[in-house]
């Protein structure tokens, strides 16, 4: 279990930090080198934990989430556009996988290694919000949305600060050693001043309604924790916490914002739905719902929210860009939930609510069990902070993309896996004979598989911006032939430099990612293909 646990460790802290400097590239620069990194913590960690394995035991968690993971990958199957399918399963997979390894490793008493590891990500992705906000230039950063820091997107940083919270909670409240909860209290003020700068309504909104339904919880918690000082522990998390705050008010800051009470805006528009993004996402909303009507068993597939949406939104839509009304500005709606609903069909979402559900009853049985070898038993607090993390995850779902990301991915489902130690077992699979050896050659095959496929997409952003132009867009697409930007250029540098004899097929490619597009099927008009 050590090279698993040391690749949790590892993949959590890449997962946040990796990055790549190729501006043309301005949200795949962050996202594929993390969804790298997330595959390859996937493929080590389930290697490690099915080496010398003997069996596989499995719970009705498990048979849920095998469900679910099942019908993700049917989804996969009957989408439009299969690299994007391929992409967002992956995600989804890697991470039931990070799941399962983190649930096994916790067994062998490592959970507050993992949920360390997960707490030092979180405050690294806040410190380096916070080194962007206070004036520190990388190419590693992004102006856009900033102080996204290497998440690239200031809301990804609130998300992972506000599923940070809880944890954070959880091991002052229960550490041993006082220099244990000083880190945790700093980790609180640097989390805290982050989500204060990121503006991140979701977030705000996802921690107070959480705070005001689990205070009397948490707090009872941990007055039976066997720690005589662990009301005050939270007290002074508390303290540190708005220490924070009133820094990230006070002191002056690089971040150019166009009003001039910019939080208190924030504030002001914690619930407002009738304009603005709020209004936006309502919109977007009600048009996605129509995607499942349509499609109600398998939804759209995987990562296809972008690809179908415009079939449903009227001309106008504000999730739709102003220079291609075929094209959505953003790859995903703004709600795990919803896209989940759209992609993957209701059957599925309703099975990853019943799974996490049993996560967390089986996170509050294991602590009314009694006996030596039961160490949940003498942890009254590990399922209210299991709970606080699935509601702040949920939370934030509800409002903006999360578990459609990598970072968020791998750090939820490795503190989950942790938190909740496994039920009842209702089935087992050998692995020692033959069968069982396939299964688990399969297995690590298809993590090799989406391992490989970033690590290609990432050497096509590489190549794309050296040498000769269309050189390199065609090296790019080499590596990379599923990139619908690759194509799209290669296609107009091909009709400039070569005419339509060489354009018409990196031209028909990105047409059929993405139908509704009008840049490649204007060319395809341009050379009488359309």
């Amino acid at each position: 279990m050590g090279i698993a646990l040391a690749a949790l460790m590892i993949g959590a802290l890449a997962v946040v930090l990796v990055a790549a400097p190729f501006r043309a590239f301005e949200l795949d620069r962050f996202f594929v080198p993390k969804e790298l990194a997330l595959h390859a913590t996937a493929l080590v960690a389930a290697m490690a934990c099915l080496w010398g394995a003997r069996e596989i035991v499995a719970d009705r968690v498990d048979t849920i989430l095998a469900v679910f993971a099942a019908l993700c990958l049917l989804s996969a199957i009957f989408a439009s556009n299969h690299w994007l399918a391929l992409r967002g399963v992956a995600i989804t997979l890697s991470g039931l996988a990070i799941f399962w390894c983190a649930r096994a490793i916790a067994a062998a008493g490592w959970r507050r290694a993992i949920i360390a590891a997960v707490i030092a990500a979180c405050t690294l992705a806040a410190a380096t919000s916070l080194a962007q906000a206070y004036g520190v230039t990388s190419d590693y950063f992004t102006l856009s949305r900033a102080p996204g820091g290497t998440l690239g997107n200031r809301n990804f940083v609130a998300h992972l600060a506000a599923i940070g919270s809880p944890l954070i909670v959880w091991y002052a409240v229960t550490a041993r050693r006082m220099i244990a909860v000083l880190l945790c209290s700093a980790a609180s003020a640097i989390i805290a001043a982050a989500l204060v700068l990121s503006r991140s309504r979701a977030a705000w909104l996802a921690l107070l309604v959480v705070g005001a339904l689990l205070a009397i919880p948490m707090w009872r918690a941990a007055r039976r924790v066997p720690h005589a000082d662990a009301g005050r522990r939270i007290v002074f998390l508390g303290v540190l916490a708005i220490v924070g705050v009133a820094l990230a008010l006070a002191l002056p800051n690089r971040l150019n914002w166009k009003s001039d009470s910019p939080y208190l805006d924030s504030v002001k528009g914690v619930v407002d739905y009738s304009s603005g993004s709020g209004h936006g996402r309502v919109v977007q909303y009600r048009n996605t719902l129509k995607m499942v009507e349509h499609h109600p068993v398998l939804g759209v597939g995987p990562g296809n929210w972008a690809v179908q949406y415009p079939h449903f939104a009227a001309r106008g839509d504000p999730s739709l860009t102003h220079d291609d009304p075929g094209m959505t500005a953003n790859p995903w709606p703004s709600s795990d939930w919803v896209a989940f609903l759209a992609e993957r069909g209701p059957l599925a979402v309703l099975c990853l609510l019943i799974a996490v559900i049993g996560i967390v009853a089986n996170a509050f049985r294991s602590v009314r069990g009694s006996g030596a070898n039961n160490p949940a038993a003498r942890d009254p607090f590990l399922p209210i902070a299991l709970v606080g993390t699935v509601l702040v995850t949920g939370a934030v779902g509800l409002f903006d993309a999360v578990l459609l990301l990598a970072p968020p991915t791998l750090l939820v489902w490795a503190a989950l896996g942790a938190m909740s130690p496994a039920g009842r077992a209702r089935h087992a699979w050998t692995l020692a004979g033959r069968t069982g050896r396939r299964w688990s050659v399969a297995v690590l095959a298809l993590f090799v598989v989406f391992t490989v496929r970033s690590a290609l997409a990432l050497e096509g952003m590489n190549v794309f911006g050296t040498g000769d132009r269309l050189t390199a867009a065609r090296e790019a697409a080499y590596w990379d032939p599923g990139s619908y930007r690759v194509q799209l250029r290669l296609a107009q540098l091909s009709l400039a430099q070569r005419g339509c004899g060489a354009a018409r097929s990196s031209a028909h490619r990105a047409a059929s990612m993405f139908p509704t597009a009008a840049e490649p099927r204007a060319i395809l008009r341009r050379c009488g293909s359309d």
